[in-house]
């Protein structure tokens, strides 16, 4: 499961790479793209914290056995 620890930074970057274009769209007037992508954004972002969280969970689920 060491995989997890990986994972969670494409969400980050994936994050960061939407929200970069979002802006992007928001700049060149186009306003339902921009909204969309922002959502996204925020998807992946709380994506990275819940998948940080479960491996931490993970790791302290295996030391105590």
């Amino acid at each position: 499961m060491n995989y997890l620890k990986f994972t969670q930074y494409a969400y980050l970057i994936a994050g960061i790479l939407v929200a970069i274009e979002s802006y992007n769209q928001y700049q060149a007037g186009n306003n339902d793209k921009a909204i969309i992508m922002g959502i996204f954004t925020l998807v992946a972002i709380f994506m990275f914290f819940f998948r940080r969280n479960f491996a931490k969970k993970f790791a302290e689920r295996n030391k105590k056995s």
